[in-house]
């Protein structure tokens, strides 16, 4: 005789596995890069793909830190170096560098020039020091949330003429 399968056991089991999956998700929702010498967490959502530095046409009569444009797959990005934008110097230049996209769903087609990517990151029993406005990992290393939101909406990160 074959081993009968219940209905109402596998649902539950399927509910489960899928919560599970979920928590799994949620748990790692940040991502760790160095801007600038300094340590700082994106939020997954926020972006769409990492990448290296493709080949970027430079931009005349931009600020400095627009780098220029790019072509990714046929659609222009804005490349914007996110240490020159917080004045903080210039990204290093090295083979370590990559761009996040910005996810499309923010409407714009703009890539964030990093250091390194130093991978994603468990939050969830991290100390928050709201003083200093800061995230401290096991270890005590300090890492900054970068609002990509926030930044998508400042006048001067749209205007990127000089």
């Amino acid at each position: 005789m074959s081993k009968r399968l219940n209905l109402r056991e596998f649902q539950q089991n399927l509910s489960n596995r899928m919560n599970a999956r979920d928590r799994a998700s949620d748990r790692v929702s940040s991502l760790g890069v160095l801007i600038a010498g300094q340590n700082w967490l994106i939020n997954m959502a926020d972006i769409s793909e990492v990448m290296p530095m493709p080949p970027v046409t430079h931009v005349p009569f931009s600020k400095a830190w627009f780098r220029g444009v790019a072509n990714v797959r046929g659609n222009l990005y804005g490349i914007a170096d996110l240490a020159a934008y917080q004045k903080k110097g210039t990204a290093s230049g090295d083979m370590t560098n990559r761009i996040l996209l910005v996810a499309e769903r923010h409407g714009f087609n703009t890539a964030l020039l990093i250091d390194r990517v130093m991978g994603l990151r468990d939050t969830q029993n991290w100390r928050h020091d709201t003083e200093r406005d800061q995230y401290l990992d096991s270890q005590g290393t300090a890492w900054r949330k970068l609002d990509v939101v926030a930044m998508l909406q400042q006048t001067d990160f749209l205007q990127i003429g000089a």
